[in-house]
């Protein structure tokens, strides 16, 4: 069956103008999807093909050759289907003659050729980029129909973790009625100067096929929040220069984490008396300086950032991309006390800088995880001589009017830091994005700084990133003329939720039975450290201007230290503070306590269910912003401590390394600085599973058809205590104007499908995920636990 999309180009008033303005046109619907050109299926983009699986070690079993070494490498991309050649369809029609069209691809993963009717219309490889391809040529605009037709290619041993697989971020038809019009991208905005009460803003646009010799003109006019106008500007060009103009906004509301105040600025195109474009353009007003007296600034103060690193993926969702999900992970990262996101390895949606810019999460929007020399076989080392400045060109273009981006990032440990010639390579790539962007500084993540600092390729970093080598930071300073160091890539710790090994050990690639790591947040990678050894690097040198963690959320692929054959079935990460169903880890609350400073944090591990240890050393930690706490079992004291220098890990935690478990609750007593009663937590053992608690995170969501309700599922006992070993085999049905979307437990061994409406508990919980319908009424989800005889349900609305 064909599917017809209707595009008509309808008059409508554009701010004072009778201009028939731009039409946007999300292609979403009605995709006709195949692995094989034979079957087909009907999809909605974005759509990731790879993350229903199944999972299975062949579809990323890689063999490693070392020095006298050989070792099977499993699970490195997420055991996911991504390899291989998909094939997307549509048809659409087009009713009216049109000027200019474009279509506009926000990421194919990867490699993607589009054809318009039959004819190769574009091309793009590099699967992380945003792409414009002009179909103007191609499109039939008699009212027939035109057939688009997008075929994408990923390689094997072309991506260090799950990458996706399909056009997993959204396509939109962009047309205007006369060919001469704004560049799609042409806007710029920048914040010139911020002083007295006033900004003053300097806008620049574009237009594409211009007569030369034709008087143009653009109208600006800049709104606050409330659709109020608070500037206005004009310029004129002869059909081949650029637009410029100055404005001044008065009592300007300075963007800013705390503050994520947006402005739109309209503007509209004219060739004499007759508008022909119109464009809306969102940006942020706000000032950035990374200088040797102040380090990092925002609107002239100074802060640090407190960032973590991101891959693309939306756990159980795979890399399609979801606003809902999207808002979910910037949340409960600032609800953490995170400010920035590191989007590493790869250039960032559009969606995501968005809601960066709305939400208030600063952002370092990276470039490539390699450059020439190769990383893995097939990686971006194929592409760099044609299109490293291509890609580059479009990241910036695409994404320099977005507030929360304060810098950009051209690499991530790459062996060119190596070598004189890697340096000048620097130089270059810096200079492109200097070029396209003057108010932005260029890092990148360096994990060799000796050598990058002998070859040169350090000094044309604007902002010197560090990856791990805390050993490195005071060489580091001193030679460079910077006079302040980032942390770009930190910690790299590994946990699982609810798991704790005893004794609680801490050291480097610690490997336990069933591909676990501890919960006490003690073990990480033999390149890495601790949370508290870069909290230490920081507050004793004042030169530091913060860290991004890796990572913020648990992702797919990766599963270091279990990423050899013997550890199969490892397929996701351990790094992530959150784990792969969005559920905090204990680790979540180590970093809230140290970087929320608006709400104090105490948070006490490990549970206290623990059959069969009665008498055995069961260390107690306690996460707070408290200075002293006292640990009470059963009513008895186990001593008042206070955080201290005296070893690695007490400055920051606090630990009674002595207790011996017997069952009942704990309760921990917090005392701040003047030694007053604080606050308490109370753990308590779990009697036997009583019943399932159900916890929507949201109980209303917008019938529009994309929008997301999570709910967390926990088996708790008769008193809502967590069954924390529980691994019971749950069921889902939804009823209602919504549908199963997929679940996910965080366990990364788990080779349970994310979209069969069936999983395991992991530690007593696990999130499901509903979508809804373009229907408003009620759905409902009902969960069963056969082996309890245990059931429940909730309802969300849909509006």
């Amino acid at each position: 069956m064909k599917h017809l999309l209707t595009i008509a180009l309808l008059a409508a008033t554009a701010l004072g103008s009778t201009a028939q303005p731009t039409r946007d046109i999300y292609l979403s619907d009605n995709w006709q999807f195949s692995r094989d050109m034979k079957s087909w299926q009907t999809v909605t983009v974005p759509h990731d093909w790879a993350i229903a699986g199944p999972f299975d070690v062949k579809h990323d079993r890689q063999k490693e050759v070392g020095n006298n070494s050989e070792k099977i490498r499993t699970g490195r991309t997420g055991s996911l289907p991504w390899i291989g050649e998909g094939t997307y369809r549509r048809t659409f029609t087009v009713d009216r003659q049109c000027g200019h069209a474009e279509l506009i691809f926000d990421g194919a993963m990867a490699d993607a050729h589009v054809y318009v009717n039959g004819k190769l219309a574009g091309h793009w490889p590099y699967g992380y980029n945003a792409f414009r391809i002009d179909v103007t040529p191609y499109l039939n605009t008699d009212g027939s129909e035109n057939a688009l037709e997008v075929r994408l290619n990923n390689k094997p041993l072309s991506s260090r973790w799950y990458p996706g697989a399909g056009i997993y971020r959204p396509v939109k038809l962009h047309m205007t009625r006369e060919a001469a019009s704004l560049d799609t991208w042409g806007a710029y905005i920048t914040t010139e100067k911020v002083k007295d009460g006033e900004a003053i803003i300097s806008v620049r646009h574009k237009m594409v096929e211009g007569k030369k010799g034709t008087a143009y003109s653009l109208a600006i006019k800049v709104l606050d929040n409330k659709g109020n106008i608070v500037a206005t500007g004009s310029s004129t060009a002869d059909g081949v220069g650029d637009f410029h103009d100055v404005v001044t906004v008065t009592s300007p509301n300075l963007w800013s984490p705390e503050t994520p105040n947006l402005y739109k600025a309209v503007f509209t195109l004219s060739d004499g008396n007759t508008d022909i474009d119109r464009q809306e353009v969102k940006f942020g007003i706000r000032t950035i300086s990374f200088t040797k007296e102040n380090g990092f600034m925002l609107n002239g103060k100074r802060r640090e950032f407190k960032g973590v690193c991101m891959h693309h993926d939306l756990g159980p969702l795979g890399t399609a991309v979801n606003k809902t999900a999207l808002i979910r992970q910037i949340k409960k990262l600032k609800e953490m006390g995170a400010n920035a996101i590191r989007t590493s390895h790869n250039m960032p949606s559009t969606m995501q800088m968005e809601l960066c810019d709305s939400l208030g999460m600063m952002v370092m929007a990276e470039s490539f995880d390699a450059w020439k020399d190769v990383k893995v076989k097939n990686g971006y080392n194929l592409l760099w001589d044609e299109w490293w400045s291509k890609d580059v060109t479009n990241l910036v273009l695409n994404h320099r009017n977005h507030p929360c981006i304060v810098m950009w990032s051209a690499s991530n440990e790459i062996s060119e830091q190596w070598h004189s010639q890697g340096a000048t390579m620097m130089k270059n790539i810096a200079q492109l994005f200097h070029r396209l962007d003057p108010t932005r500084p260029v890092t990148g993540g360096m994990n060799s700084p000796e050598a990058a600092l002998e070859s040169g390729f350090a000094y044309y970093n604007d902002v010197p990133g560090l990856n791990y080598n805390l050993g490195s930071y005071d060489t580091t300073y001193t030679y460079l003329p910077h006079g302040f160091l980032l942390g770009s890539e930190t910690a790299s710790t590994v946990s699982s939720r609810g798991e704790y090994m005893f004794p609680d050990n801490e050291g480097p690639h610690i490997y336990h039975e069933g591909s676990q790591c501890s919960g006490y947040d003690t073990e990480y990678c033999w390149w890495s450290n601790l949370p508290d050894d870069d909290w230490k690097m920081q507050e004793d040198r004042d030169w530091t201007i913060g860290e991004f963690v890796w990572t913020g959320y648990d992702y797919l692929g990766e599963p270091t230290p279990y990423d050899e054959i013997g550890y199969w079935p490892s397929r996701s990460s351990y790094f992530g503070i959150i784990d792969l169903a969005g559920l905090p880890k204990d680790r979540y609350y180590l970093y809230r306590s140290h970087w929320n400073t608006d709400e104090h944090t105490l948070h006490v591990l490990p549970h206290w269910t623990w059959p069969g240890r009665e008498g055995k050393v069961t260390p107690v930690y306690c996460y707070t912003d408290y200075p002293s706490a006292e640990l009470f079992v059963n009513g008895k004291s186990q001593g008042r401590i206070t955080k201290n220098d005296s070893t690695r890990l007490d400055r920051f935690r606090l630990r009674w390394r002595e207790v011996k478990y017997e069952p009942g609750e704990i309760r921990v007593v917090a005392y701040d600085k003047d030694g007053n009663k604080a606050g308490e937590k109370v753990v308590k053992t779990a009697g036997r599973p009583a019943r399932l608690l159900l916890e929507p995170e949201r109980t209303v969501i917008d019938a529009d058809g994309n929008d997301l309700a999570y709910v967390t599922v926990s088996l708790v006992d008769k008193n809502g205590t967590l069954c924390p070993d529980a691994a019971d085999q749950l069921e889902f049905t939804v009823k209602g104007c919504g549908q199963f979307k997929a679940v996910c437990n965080g366990d990364a061994t788990s080779l349970e499908s994310f979209v069969s409406p069936t999983m395991k508990l992991f530690h007593g919980q696990l999130v499901v995920v509903l979508q809804s319908s373009t229907k408003a009424c009620t759905m409902t989800l009902n969960v069963k636990d056969k082996k309890n005889g245990i059931k429940a349900s909730v309802k969300i609305e849909t509006k």
